[in-house]
């Protein structure tokens, strides 16, 4: 077996072949993560839409050049599953905010950048991939998560076994690959050794931190629920990982120092709340044709998110009742779920999370303000703060 290339000028430092790769996500097939989320600011060089595609390009670049080196006898199920999972789509927020984090610390436009930035995209996917086994979660981007094209084609095949452990097993693999992958884009993203040591120091602390705020959801899901508690989860599993990090990561790339860092914690952190926020209002709220996701899954296992703590603590008894009643029930159908929704309307839970949202959103743009930024950068970040908490999907 050989080892695929590094791109040049980096810095020093299962049964049948054929596999389920068919009834992996098509690359061409709906952007369930919603056709222009990230169309913030302009689409020159460093707009989000150019971002987008750049970023695409990289990705599929990097995982053209594993292919060939594929381990000679195995299967490739998992290596074409996976390929149309990453191109599938996706709105590529981490990868634009690692870009912009670059950016406004007076790094330049150049591949470089990109590439390494593309990298999250594939620690992204091995996140994705672990929490819908996680979640049972049976969709993603409008498509069947990883775990379940495993067991369909379990399924299909007349495989011996039980076909859900196969799928989730499988999808186990591909998710750690994700995460190997991960690490050897980032460091083969052409950028001198001495930048990938700042930047890939970011990078640890942010794998540690998100998996560590799984395993403190997993424990929610268990505890007391409280608004405290759910705060707390989406700090850790989804906001520092999904604006604050990938700033930093750009930033510490780019050799930027303690102030610049911190100014973009005070942005990030209030923001990525509200995206994760508006994540789970969308998770109950949000049209499956346009979020890939099913409106019934966080439903169905009782997540334990801050929009459904305040519903229980809002809740009159009745309400509460049959709040006990329907949700975390896996048989929840979809006239239980309508209830559920008017209940959380009803309690002000709602309105009380899309205030917490516009609150967050404001001050995570306020510190853009007196931020040591180029008017460019403070003006795509700020487009970004307005598209992460509106968007639809």
């Amino acid at each position: 077996m050989t080892l695929a290339p590094a791109r040049p000028g980096a810095g020093s430092d299962g049964p049948g072949s054929d596999g389920p790769g068919s009834d992996g996500p098509d690359a061409d097939g709906p952007d369930a993560d919603g056709p222009d989320a990230d169309g913030a600011g302009s689409d020159g060089a460093g707009g989000p839409a150019s971002l987008r595609s750049r970023c695409d390009a990289e990705l599929a670049d990097f995982l053209d050049r594993q292919d060939p080196h594929w381990p000679d006898g195995a299967p490739r199920g998992v290596f074409d599953t996976l390929r149309r999972f990453v191109l599938a789509g996706g709105k590529r927020l981490r990868p634009v905010f690692c870009y912009w984090g670059w950016r406004g610390a007076g790094g330049d436009d150049r591949r470089e950048i990109v590439a390494a930035a593309a990298a999250l995209e594939i620690f992204h996917a091995f996140a994705l991939i672990h929490d819908d086994i996680m979640d049972g979660s049976d969709r993603r981007r409008g498509e069947p998560s990883v775990h379940r094209i495993f067991a369909d084609l379990h399924t299909r095949s007349a495989w011996r076994g039980d076909s859900g452990r196969y799928g989730r097993n499988a999808a186990l693999l591909c998710g750690d690959l994700c995460a190997a992958w991960a690490d050897q884009m980032f460091h083969e993203c052409g950028l001198d050794a001495a930048r990938i040591r700042r930047g890939y120091a970011v990078f640890a602390g942010m794998r540690t931190e998100v998996i560590a705020g799984q395993y403190l959801d997993l424990v929610s899901g268990v505890g007391d629920g409280s608004v405290a508690s759910a705060l707390t989860v989406i700090r850790m599993k989804a906001a520092r990982y999904t604006v604050t990090r990938p700033l930093q990561i750009g930033a510490a790339l780019a050799g930027a120092g303690a102030g610049l860092l911190a100014a973009y914690a005070a942005f990030g952190d209030p923001l990525g709340d509200a995206f994760q926020l508006r994540d789970d209002v969308l998770g109950v709220f949000g049209d499956p044709a346009v979020t890939g996701k099913s409106v019934l899954d966080d439903l169905r296992e009782g997540k334990s998110t801050v929009m459904m703590a305040l519903a229980r603590n809002l809740a009159d008894r009745g309400q509460a009742t049959r709040l006990r009643e329907l949700f975390g029930n896996p048989e929840l159908d979809r006239g239980g779920a309508d209830d559920l929704r008017t209940i959380i309307v009803d309690t002000g839970a709602l309105e009380a999370i899309e205030q917490m949202i516009r609150i967050r959103t404001q001050e995570a743009v306020t510190i853009l303000v007196d931020a040591s930024l180029t008017p460019e950068t403070r003006t795509e970040l700020t487009a970004l703060a307005e598209s992460v908490a509106e968007r639809q999907s």
